[in-house]
């Protein structure tokens, strides 16, 4: 069982805090310094940053999910933001803060720490991307600010220290009997990630909170269904599957976590938010996130059923095995049940739906077909695509789908009352 630590398991405030505080020199008494309109830059900028890092090569653990960077970064800039501002409610601990400090140089301090500790190869860009930003920050305000930024960067990546993150992910012996996960081709590597259900949320109490239900029989006339509508649609040679939904499956395959943030940036940006709402936007979708990737990974290794190329290959799909069925994209190396797409899409459109509405113009660009771009008018019409682009796909079925919108649901509901 894993426990979450979220801000109700540690506080840390009024003298506590102030002792830790005296130790950086931070001046007293506490007044925040004015938040600038166009503050939301400073979240901006790291997240690209971030963006920039996850997607080079070599740069990320392989063991390590993206996900948890992302909210370490924006949990450190929400609650230095939320210590020098005056105003909202941190995630993980509050701090107190003595003295006039900037928020902008709070975020800006916090991110480049986290960023910096978790990625020291990358260290120099870091340092001159917080360079810039405190440079146009005003001087009254920017020391403290900075000061209290290293505080809450130090007490977070401490706080996480030891949350299973690094352990080394045990292997897992390939299923023998109907529906259970076996390595998929083509390359049939071993199941990715079977660690990180043990990995402690930020903000659940437990990652299997809200595990899907079970899995229906392989007997059931759902099962048959959901098999058979991915065996016909998400087969490479399909004859029924439209233009559209082969360009659809193609678009969202690379990691969703990713387009989301970029939708977040454009939405935030375009949206003029404040500096407070951005961190808040950004540390809502990526607390989120990051605790949707341990709960789908929990269910995903509690249940260990099978991806459709396998139950195709072996059992068909109400008319006999297809031994050369191979799917449109290339199947991901971990169990089917629930979908990851479709569980982060959907916590991310409803985080974003909480702040902003449910319509919204956007166009989203996909990271996997350079130059292409797609048009929607609601956050959950992005969700929906992206998760029932991985049954045309070939890669999950229905009842991945359906599984995953009902986690994405549960946890960003949960952060969101958090």
């Amino acid at each position: 069982m894993t426990t979450s630590m979220s801000r109700r398991h540690l506080l840390v405030t009024g003298g506590a805090a102030a002792a830790v505080l005296a130790t950086t020199g931070l001046p007293t008494p506490a007044t925040a310094a004015p938040v600038r309109r166009g503050g939301a830059d400073v979240v901006l900028a790291w997240n690209r940053a971030l963006l920039t890092t996850v997607r080079t090569a070599g740069l990320q653990p392989a063991t390590v999910h993206p996900t948890r960077s992302f909210a370490l970064l924006h949990a450190a800039m929400h609650d230095a933001v939320v210590a020098t501002a005056g105003t909202g409610r941190p995630y993980l601990f509050t701090v107190d803060v003595r003295g006039t400090a900037a928020p902008e140089a709070a975020a800006a301090q916090a991110a480049h720490d986290v960023l910096a500790a978790l990625y020291p190869t990358r260290a120099g860009e870091y340092a001159t991307l917080l360079a810039g930003q405190l440079a146009a920050v005003h001087p009254a305000g920017r020391d403290a600010g900075v000061q209290a930024g290293r505080l809450v960067a130090r007490l977070l990546l401490g706080l996480r220290t030891g949350d299973g993150s690094a352990a080394v992910p045990p292997v897992l012996p390939p299923g023998t009997s109907p529906g259970q996960y076996r390595p998929t081709p083509p390359a049939f590597a071993p199941a990715a990630f079977t660690h990180w259900a043990a990995v402690t949320p930020f903000v659940l109490d437990r990652a299997s909170r809200f595990r899907p239900e079970p899995y229906p029989a392989l007997s059931s006339t759902r099962y048959a269904k959901a098999v058979r509508e991915a065996a016909v649609a998400g087969r490479d040679t399909s004859t029924i599957r439209t233009a559209d939904e082969t360009l659809q499956a193609r678009f969202w395959t690379a990691p969703i976590w990713n387009y989301w943030n970029e939708i977040a940036q454009s939405v935030v940006g375009g949206s003029r938010s404040s500096l407070p709402v951005a961190a808040r936007v950004f540390a809502r979708l990526n607390l989120a996130f990051a605790d949707a990737v341990i709960a789908f990974y929990e269910a995903k290794y509690h249940y260990r059923i099978w991806r459709p190329i396998t139950a195709i290959r072996l059992a068909g799909a109400g008319a006999g095995a297809v031994p050369d069925w191979s799917s449109l994209a290339t199947t991901p190396p971990d169990p089917a049940y629930p979908g990851a797409h479709s569980v982060v899409s959907q916590a991310g459109a409803l985080v974003l739906r909480q702040e902003y509405g449910p319509r919204w113009a956007l166009d989203v660009t996909s990271e996997a077909l350079p130059g292409a771009v797609r048009w929607f008018t609601t956050f959950q019409d992005v969700a929906d695509e992206a998760g029932l682009s991985r049954i045309v796909a070939g890669v999950h079925t229905r009842l991945d789908h359906e599984a995953g919108r009902q986690l994405g649901t549960d946890v960003a509901a949960f952060v969101l009352r958090s």
